[in-house]
């Protein structure tokens, strides 16, 4: 697998459009981190790490709404890709959908929304849109 981020907002996405309520991920610790922050900023409901194997494997918990059955996530976009990185400064920091989304950046204060980012004072790689 070239891009484990991509497979991991895919399997997300699948698991959206399918309208499963849990999705297993393999584990690495990148991933654990956007999980973090997606569970954070209420785009899932819960998830869980479970160390078997030799890498693991995230549960998630998908978030819908109970009358309308629609999920909170409604687009996830990967930015930065293997191929071609896309950093941001501090500075010039992405606003989704004018600030209703989150963009998730990997600094080297660890990984963080591009509002925490901007606080923080520092940039990064913009891994990917979540609104």
């Amino acid at each position: 697998m070239t891009d484990p981020i991509a497979d991991y907002l895919t399997r997300l996405r699948n698991a959206i459009k399918a309208s499963h309520r849990i999705v297993e991920i393999p584990a690495s610790n990148i991933k654990k981190e956007i999980t973090k922050v997606l569970h954070d900023k209420g785009y899932i409901q819960n998830y869980k790490f479970e160390e078997n194997g030799p890498q693991g494997t995230i549960k998630i918990a998908l978030k819908f709404n109970p009358s309308t059955k629609q999920n909170a996530i409604v687009n996830l976009t990967r930015v930065s890709t293997p191929g071609l990185r896309k950093y941001a400064k501090h500075d010039s920091l992405p606003r989704v959908i004018n600030g209703l989304g989150i963009a998730i950046i990997s600094t080297s204060k660890g990984v963080m929304t591009d509002k925490e980012a901007r606080v923080e004072g520092v940039g990064g790689e913009v891994l990917c849109y979540v609104y």
